[in-house]
Formats: C-alpha cells, sequence, structure tokens
C-alpha cells in the first residue's frame, strides 16, 4: 500500500504513520505470546501497558473475564450521552504455525491465525492518536474483546455490564481479509456474517459381527444415509435467493482397529450457516425430521442436539452508509466496496450489533494469492496497522465532530 493512495484529508493516518514501528513491535509482540479465549493475561497486560503511555482518561479491566476497556474525552463534552466504540479481537487459535520468522509463536500449539494480534496493535494505535489530539466532541470507548474464536466473548462482555457501565450510541469493528488488496475497505448493510450453529447427530442401532450384518442395525450405514439426505434440506426446503450450510464435517463409530465390529452408535458433528433466522428455523426443524426419519427408516433412531453459538452479523444500514462515507474520505471512494459480498464465516461482533447499532468492516491486507485465514502459514501484514488504526480514529471524529472542525 502507497501512502500517496491515502487522501490528503486523511489526517489520522500521517500522524499514525508517525508511530508505525512501535505499533509493528506490539504487533509482532502479541503474534508472538498468542493466548486462548478468556486466557488473554499476557495479551490484556500489554494493552493496559500501552494504554497507560497512550496517556487514555481511564482504563478497565476483568469484563467478560480477560477484556479491557479504554475510555478517551475529547475536546469538548457538550453532551454526556455522546459515546462511541470501537472494538477489537484479542484472542488467537489452537493450532500449530508453521512460519519461521522471529515472531513465530513461542507458544507449541497455539498461533495468531486469524490476525486478532493486528487488530489489537490498530486499537491501540487509534487510542494514542485519539488521546494526543482529541479532536471529537464526546466520548471514545474502545473495546478490546477476548474469546472471539468460539467463546462468544463479546456476549460475555455484554452480560458483565459493557454497555450498561458504557451506553455507547454505536459500535464499530473491523476484520483484515486477505482476499482483498491493502488500502482497499470493504462492507455492506445488512448481513455481514452468517450465523454459525452447531450439530450434534447421534445414531444408535444394533451392534455385531462385521461378517453377519443381518443381525445387527448398522448406525454406520444410517449415519453415512443421514449425510446424504441432509444436503437435500438446503436444496428443497430453503429458497433459492436464500443462504444456507450444512456442513457435516466429523464422524466417529467403532474403534479404529476393531474392522469386524460393527458398533452400537455413530456420531456425526457439523455446523449450520445461515443470515435469516426464519431460514435457520426451517433447517433446524427439517434436521430433526430428516434424520429421525431416516433412522427409523433403517430401524435405528437418531437424535439431534442443535446448538445456536452465533448470530448473524448484521450492520445497521445508517451505521454502515456512514462508515462507508468515513472510508471513502479516508482512502476515495475507488478503494472502499460498498456492497462486499457476506460470508458464511461467523463473528461474536454479532452480539454487539444486536445490542446497538452499528457496522463491521473488513480491511484489505493481501489480495489475489495471498494467505488466507486459519492457515498455519499466515501472519498480519504490518503495512495495514496505520490506516487500521486511522480508520478506528476517523469513525470517532466523525461521529462526534467538533462543531467548528
Amino acid at each position: 500500500m502507497q501512502t500517496a493512495r491515502i487522501r490528503a484529508h486523511g489526517r489520522a493516518f500521517a500522524h499514525i504513520a508517525a508511530f508505525h514501528p512501535e505499533l509493528t513491535a506490539l504487533r509482532r509482540d502479541l503474534h508472538a505470546h498468542p493466548e486462548l479465549g478468556f486466557e488473554e493475561r499476557y495479551t490484556s497486560a500489554r494493552v493496559v501497558e500501552s494504554l497507560k503511555v497512550c496517556g487514555v482518561d481511564e482504563i478497565h479491566t476483568g469484563l467478560g473475564k480477560t477484556g479491557v476497556v479504554a475510555v478517551i474525552r475529547g475536546q469538548r463534552q457538550s453532551d454526556p450521552s455522546r459515546l462511541v466504540g470501537l472494538r477489537a479481537d484479542m484472542d488467537a487459535l489452537p493450532m500449530t504455525e508453521h512460519n519461521d520468522f522471529a515472531w513465530r509463536s513461542h507458544t507449541p500449539g497455539l498461533m495468531h491465525g486469524c490476525g486478532h494480534d493486528g487488530h489489537t496493535a490498530m486499537l491501540v494505535g487509534a487510542a494514542r492518536y485519539l488521546a494526543e489530539t482529541r479532536r471529537f466532541d464526546g466520548t471514545a470507548v474502545l473495546i478490546f474483546q477476548p474469546g472471539e474464536e468460539g467463546y462468544a466473548g463479546a456476549k460475555a462482555m455484554i452480560d458483565d455490564g459493557l454497555f450498561d457501565r458504557f451506553p455507547v450510541q454505536s459500535v464499530y469493528g473491523m476484520h483484515n481479509w486477505p482476499q482483498m488488496r491493502p488500502g482497499t475497505i470493504g462492507l455492506n448493510p445488512g448481513p455481514m456474517m452468517a450465523a454459525a450453529d452447531r450439530i450434534t447427530i447421534e445414531v444408535t442401532g444394533k451392534g455385531g459381527h462385521g461378517a453377519h450384518p443381518y443381525q445387527t442395525t448398522d448406525p454406520v450405514l444410517v449415519a453415512a444415509h443421514i449425510i446424504t439426505a441432509v444436503q437435500s434440506i438446503v436444496s428443497r426446503n430453503v429458497r433459492a435467493i436464500d443462504s444456507a450450510v450444512i456442513s457435516l464435517c466429523h464422524m466417529h463409530a467403532g474403534e479404529p482397529n476393531a474392522f469386524t465390529v460393527i458398533p452400537d452408535t455413530a456420531k456425526l458433528v457439523g455446523t449450520v450457516r445461515t443470515f435469516n433466522p426464519a431460514v435457520q428455523a426451517v433447517v433446524e426443524r427439517r434436521l430433526h425430521e430428516v434424520c429421525s426419519g431416516v433412522a427409523m427408516g433403517l430401524g435405528a433412531t437418531a437424535h439431534v442436539h442443535y446448538e445456536r453459538i452465533y448470530p448473524a452479523t448484521i450492520n445497521s444500514d445508517a451505521e454502515a452508509d456512514f462508515a462507508a462515507r468515513v472510508a471513502e474520505r479516508l482512502v476515495g471512494s475507488d478503494h472502499v466496496v460498498a456492497n462486499l459480498d457476506p460470508s458464511m464465516g461467523a463473528e461474536d461482533f454479532a452480539f454487539m450489533l444486536q445490542v446497538k447499532p452499528g457496522a463491521y468492516l473488513r480491511l484489505g491486507q493481501g489480495g489475489e494469492g495471498s494467505c488466507q485465514l486459519h492457515n498455519s502459514r499466515y501472519d498480519f501484514n504490518d503495512e495495514v496497522l496505520p490506516l487500521g488504526a486511522a480508520l478506528h480514529a476517523s469513525l470517532i471524529e466523525h461521529s462526534l465532530p467538533l462543531a467548528d472542525a
């Protein structure tokens, strides 16, 4: 990304670019010390240390176990109710890193494979800029969230009183996106990420000798029919103009070396992804009906446990439009994708958007051929740190403008 691509009125970018090396050092230190959800003690401590250096007005710890919230007051406080939130996630993934650079993970089996180290560093960068300049009328609330990767850390912070203690009018979050080139920003009004549900299907039959299957009710055979049958739900029960995904990703039955033993039970585990709650309800209902019917037809039983993990991430129209305009002022309209295709991935920022209006944005960091998220060779692109921090800061300055700004 060339600095020349950032428009001249992006004063936040120019200011933050001056301490780009410090943000890079912080990001790489966090990358070297990955921690799982609700275990981000080192990460939270580094965030608190950095925020103190930045000169923020308040630092609050322990929200959602390991979450951190920073408060920065603008030059003016004409209305005490004018608060806007910015959010970054902090946790890593339970995966082994295969990179060989100096800042690779120091913890076996853990890795920042999704760029949350970069998200955290960008929000620290925004905190420093906002605390040094304070060119806004109101209060910025910076939310460093634990446990995004399957732990529902956003919900934990909300349940812990996040928005009761910090009643923001709106909240914004962003995620790096390797599919987009550095210097580009993407979002859309409406669905950005799908709801993520977990399904567990337990099939019960009657085991026996593999040489005499007629004396058994083979749960493996039943599970195989279920795997095929549930794929008809999307194609035959969901409108073609709607979106849904059913993926059965794991199967377990019997013992690995018992090649002559038909087991009593089999288990399937997978995920459902939807955007529309009505579609979600149809898929859940039909899973119960199809699995039970297939099993019954083959003389077995099937129990479906359907667990709703994350809701869909839905941008509110006004905030998405506002965020797109802020992005355009920063990088130019030709580098903003305001109708970005939604992703069937999931994001627990959805819980915040269920409570507060706001928007979730994509920050380009790669382009064609880039290493994708959750890959053992992934690394956050430090080149985009100033832009991400400037985007955070600009959302505050334009949400809470000074009268003479």
